[in-house]
């Protein structure tokens, strides 16, 4: 395993990471904590260090943390932990009227991670959502407080567009406070919207880029193909259009490319996102131990040259400008 540091800090994150957005999912290998403690064991063993969750992940709220909190004990030390509050259409036991990121809300949330994590501090605390109602000033003030304080080291956001990422910048700098040192979208060969905008706004203002949804829930692991969509998947069990709607001649031509170039789709995929510069650490999603394994050789398998990275750029294209 490779590592790199997270944005402008000296934090350093496995080029791969472990999403834990399963741990504590329902019909999941990872729904108990002997499934959890697999994956996690698993994990640290292949040399992964950041691990990403939320306090909205799990069957209830903070059942993720509540798992993995179980799980570390004496390994807490050994990883990056990282987790998200602030999350809006899912239901919260903290009293919030609406808003989810004002000074209030923040030290309740935190201190449930805290709680549920078993450990006295979260090295990366992130922004899950943009919150409508809070100004962005209090919410960074309400963070640097707790990075004073040693509860939380570095601070983090996730699905700000380009514009909040710009605005959240200049106001920590006014402030002289605590600044965002990371940016958690969605981005994949499939889903490249956030490349007009997000992107370039994360290189220019010194973020790491933590992609989620990586391998566009399993379509790019190259275990689909356009006749054989595989029911005990998670996809289609939950998400069965992303399939049925994808486009299976691009990604049959991508499985062909792959196969002359004499690595796998897993590969190809981890290679291409990590020769983005703003892009730290890619976040997969595990439910198995050898789910972990794979996704970890894959950080150093391969990187594209630049007439393959043409390649597969020309079959998944990304958008010019940012969609409206």
């Amino acid at each position: 395993m490779s590592y790199r540091p997270l944005g402008h800090s000296g934090l350093m994150v496995s080029e791969i990471g472990l999403g834990c957005n399963n741990f504590g999912r329902p019909g999941s290998a990872t729904e108990g904590q002997a499934g959890t403690d697999a994956v996690i064991g698993a994990a640290i063993d292949a040399g992964i260090t950041l691990f990403d969750t939320a306090d909205m992940y799990g069957t209830a709220f903070g059942g993720s943390e509540e798992l993995m909190g179980a799980s570390l004990g004496a390994r807490r030390n050994d990883i990056v932990l990282a987790t998200k509050f602030g999350y809006y259409g899912i239901d919260t036991p903290i009293p919030e009227w609406g808003s989810r990121a004002n000074r209030g809300y923040i030290r309740r949330a935190v201190e449930g991670s805290l709680t549920r994590l078993r450990t006295d501090w979260i090295d990366l605390y992130q922004l899950h959502a943009p919150d409508p109602i809070t100004p962005i000033a209090e919410t960074i003030v309400a963070l640097d407080e707790l990075v004073r304080e040693g509860k939380i080291r570095y601070i983090g956001h996730s699905n700000l567009s380009g514009w909040q990422i710009a605005e959240a910048h200049f106001v920590a700098k006014e402030l002289g406070s605590a600044a965002f040192i990371s940016a958690q979208n969605e981005f994949s060969l499939i889903r490249r919207h956030n490349d007009a905008e997000v992107l370039p706004a994360a290189k220019r203002f010194g973020l790491g880029m933590l992609p989620f949804f990586p391998l566009a829930n399993g379509l790019l692991t190259g275990k689909f193909r356009r006749d054989d969509f595989p029911a005990d998947r998670r996809i289609m069990r939950q998400r069965p259009h992303i399939a049925q709607n994808a486009d299976w001649d691009a990604l049959d031509a991508y499985r062909a490319h792959c196969e002359e170039w004499g690595i796998s789709m897993l590969q190809a995929t981890f290679g291409w996102m990590l020769a983005h510069e703003p892009i730290a650490s890619v976040i997969a999603g595990a439910t198995t131990p050898e789910q972990v394994r794979q996704n970890a050789a894959a950080a150093t398998a391969w990187r594209p040259t630049a007439e393959q990275f043409r390649i597969i750029d020309e079959l998944f294209p990304a958008p010019e400008v940012a969609p409206v």
